[in-house]
């Protein structure tokens, strides 16, 4: 992901606000609870859906204009993932950040790393693919991931084991509702064209049946923040007057002229377009997040 961003200072501002607002005394946090930080609030809020008010959870980006990728974490930052007791994260470079801070603080607290517990990597690497990190659009994996975190919450805080297991349980059981959903869904979504500005959503469309029409180099550009080849633009832009593409699913923390120019012949070609985001907007928890997103992208695609 490569957004557009008001400028270091603003994003150092909004850390320093959202860990505050946790606060950072190891007194404290041992009395309000198991301390967790994780790398986005994605994963603060299957935590927190985990943990619940046993858990204290700082979620070091839930701003849509920082950039994990290229995050700089404050003194702050560093204070909390010192003084955690877990700290989750995504991994496969994702959210390098949190591997820095864990390291340069000495810290003994466990790591649940989401790609790792994926697996995806090692199929990415046997297929001779690249490995889409984005993971948390992947449901299995995120049963991995929660399975793990009831299990990390429980070794740290034996005596309420019985709750994690329990509120572990209702996740598991949510995230079987949003299979389910997929699943049906799938007749009318599985072999339809789509194409993406970034490959945020791709477990997704994966498990949707559709197929990426997108050329690889135009996406490839568009996340690692370079310039798109003309020909490959022009590439993407005929998707749409062609007819080849039911939907367009548009990274909409993204901003760029060769973003903007997908996004206007999409609606110019009366082409759906489904924005799909990194982060929890304000309101969200994972389930009722995820379930939007699965309905909007099937929506567009069964149309």
């Amino acid at each position: 992901m490569r957004i557009a961003r008001t400028g270091a200072a603003a994003l150092a501002a909004s850390s320093l606000l959202l860990l505050a607002a946790c606060g950072s005394d190891a007194d404290a946090a041992a009395e309000d609870g198991v301390s967790v930080v994780t790398s986005t609030n994605v994963y603060g809020s299957i935590v927190s859906a985990i943990g619940g008010d046993d858990v204290q959870v700082t979620s070091i980006i839930s701003d849509p204009s920082a950039d994990p990728h290229s995050y700089e974490a404050s003194a702050r930052t560093q204070l909390a993932v010192s003084e955690a007791d877990l700290v989750v994260e995504n991994g496969g470079g994702y959210d390098d950040f949190v591997d820095t801070l864990v390291s340069s603080g000495d810290s003994d607290a466990p790591v649940v790393d989401s790609v790792e517990l994926s697996g995806r990597e090692a199929e990415a690497e046997a297929a001779g693919e690249e490995l889409n990190e984005h993971v948390w659009y992947d449901l299995e994996t995120v049963g991995k991931v929660s399975a793990e975190i009831v299990s990390q919450l429980s070794d740290i805080d034996p005596g309420n084991a019985a709750t994690y297991e329990a509120n572990g349980a209702d996740f598991a059981e949510q995230l079987q509702g949003l299979v389910t959903r997929e699943q049906e869904a799938l007749p009318s979504t599985r072999g339809a064209g789509v194409a993406i500005t970034e490959p945020v959503p791709g477990y997704l469309l994966d498990a949707l049946g559709a197929e990426n029409r997108t050329p690889e180099e135009f996406s490839e550009a568009i996340e690692e923040g370079g310039d798109v080849a003309p020909a490959v633009l022009r590439e993407t832009l005929d998707l749409f007057g062609s007819g080849q593409v039911r939907a367009l699913v548009y990274n909409g923390q993204t901003t760029g002229a060769e973003t903007e120019q997908v996004l206007a012949a999409a609606e110019a070609a009366g082409v759906a377009v489904v924005p799909v985001t990194e982060t929890l907007p304000d309101g969200a928890d994972y389930v009722s997040w995820m379930q939007g997103n699965i309905d909007d992208v099937a929506a567009a695609l069964s149309a």
